[in-house]
């Protein structure tokens, strides 16, 4: 780095299914790093929360006595806990005694630990990704990609068309979970794999209604087991990525599908640790692979600890930002696309949402992501019709809580979703249980977006997209919508003078359409 530049030490921990990972890095105020040191302890956490459901007391304490060693090296680093990152994934997440097990951690160590949504792995797994291929693997961009990673507890899963995101899914398959199944079958290898065949092919099944998956070119993964193969067999693309041929991959696994966990210490030359999960681990990401028409497999050498390090690093980066922010939204499409929304119709109320939300920041107050928000809300407001169009925003609400959209957290898609319940008929009430659970801040947001939601939806009224531009004004007490060329407004007008009682009701104008 250079000298002139600032920096400070951070340091990243995360509590896995399988162990306690440290690293320490170096990052500079122009947004680069460099790794210093890191650290690892093997831990059963998932073998614990995946048999009985929480975590035993011999792991607790285990935890807590790797915690507080971690404490003393970076306390060596002169690190200070404010600039320590404490994150834990799927095991802690299943947890029962989870909160328990967060407040220990913080009495006992004053680390602050938060436990990460599915949905946030496969944000940072990505932000982590695109920093290992940087633009050494154009594929990555120009064609169809999918990025996996398979770990104790859970697997992520990320999908994309040319570059753009359709779908990213946290799924209850772990390589714990599978070791523990495949022990209740006879034990041999053709059971083994026709059990992960039996529970990965609904997998598979509503992963094709995505995106066929037989269109993949690029296959991406991430993991210690792909990293082990990556050692013995992969090319270098990068300092940060490996290469593997699809046939050379196959191959390999066939070989290694047979061996016990001591002949894979002994022949791989990798810890008990390691070696219990390597097997049922390239097993499943084999399965997946077979299914695609990738010629490589890609092995970024980095994990979930990189991506949190690249965030902390970066912090509020216009240009990634804009590129998440356009990620999001190319979820939320292929989500509407998933239920065959009138696509024409619903991108076209965002693009007017948009419009009115810019016109009148000064009076709504909301920042960049609440009009991302907004924007995904818009596109997927109608997305109840599939079930049915009477009380389809009560059909759009219980579709969008219940779906995963890329890079957006649970709070934030019960935000959208509550936004979408009020994009027509009643304005809230306080028998609407979904509603009244939102923090009051977030009910706030909710009636801020619905009313603008509700008056951009009017202006479409016919689905015919006849008002395609507008300019909006505000006067004294009113706000005025002015539209370019002649068009016979009737049904516009009828949507205003239904709709726009909300928008007049928070933000205080009249809205008047000329």
């Amino acid at each position: 780095m250079n000298t002139n530049t600032k920096t400070r030490l951070v340091a990243v921990v995360e509590i896995g299914s399988t162990g306690i990972r440290l690293l320490v890095a170096e990052i500079s105020e122009d947004g680069r790093w460099k790794e210093m040191d890191s650290a690892g302890k093997p831990v059963a956490l998932g073998r614990d929360v995946f048999t009985s459901g929480q975590v035993s007391r011999e792991s607790f304490l285990q935890c807590l006595a790797v915690l507080q060693n971690f404490r003393e090296l970076l306390r060596g680093w002169g690190i200070a806990n404010a600039d320590v990152q404490v994150i834990a994934t799927s095991a802690l997440r299943a947890a029962r005694n989870r909160d328990v097990f967060v407040d220990r951690v913080r009495q006992e160590t004053g680390f602050r630990l938060s436990i990460v949504e599915g949905i946030e792995e496969n944000r940072l797994m990505y932000l982590a990704v695109r920093f290992a291929l940087k633009q050494d693997f154009p594929q990555f961009w120009r064609a169809n990609t999918m990025i996996i990673e398979i770990g104790g507890g859970s697997t992520e899963i990320m999908l994309l068309r040319r570059g753009k995101m359709v779908a990213a899914h946290s799924l209850h398959i772990g390589t714990i979970f599978i070791d523990q199944q495949s022990r209740f079958a006879t034990g041999s290898i053709q059971s083994q794999e026709r059990y992960l065949n039996e529970n990965i092919r609904k997998t598979l099944g509503f992963l094709n209604e995505e995106m066929g998956l037989a269109h993949v070119r690029t296959f991406v993964v991430i993991g210690s087991d792909t990293r082990i193969v990556a050692g013995l067999i992969g090319t270098e693309l990068n300092e940060q990525c490996r290469i593997i041929e699809r046939e050379a991959f196959i191959t390999l696994v066939k070989k290694v599908q047979h061996y016990s966990i001591e002949a894979c210490v002994q022949k791989l030359h990798i810890s008990y640790a390691e070696a219990e999960r390597f097997v049922p681990g390239i097993l499943v990401y084999k399965r997946f692979l077979e299914e695609t028409q990738a010629a490589q497999v890609v092995v970024p050498q980095v994990s979930i600890r990189e991506g949190l390090l690249i965030d902390l690093a970066l912090g509020v980066d216009p240009e990634l930002q804009e590129e998440f922010f356009s990620q999001i939204i190319a979820s939320a499409v292929n989500l509407g696309r998933k239920y065959h929304y009138d696509e024409a119709h619903n991108r076209h109320v965002a693009g007017l949402c948009m419009v009115i939300f810019d016109a009148l920041v000064h009076e709504h107050g909301m920042n960049r992501r609440e009009r991302m928000m907004l924007e995904v809300a818009a596109i997927l407001h109608d997305i109840g019709m599939f079930i049915q169009g009477s009380r389809h925003q009560q059909h759009g609400q219980y579709i969008v809580v219940n779906s995963e959209i890329f890079g957006l957290h649970r709070d934030e898609l019960e935000v959208i979703a509550n936004v979408i319940r009020y994009h027509r008929g009643d304005p809230p009430a306080p028998t609407d249980i979904e509603y009244i659970a939102l923090q009051r801040e977030d009910r706030i947001l909710v009636l801020k977006m619905a009313s603008i939601l509700r008056v951009a939806d009017a202006l479409d009224r016919g689905h015919s997209q006849q008002i395609r531009h507008i300019s909006v004004e505000r006067k004294s007490e009113i706000v005025v919508f002015q539209t370019q060329g002649n068009h016979d407004l009737s049904l516009e007008y009828r949507g205003l003078e239904e709709k726009a009682g909300l928008f007049q009701d928070v933000y205080g104008y009249k809205v008047i359409l000329t």
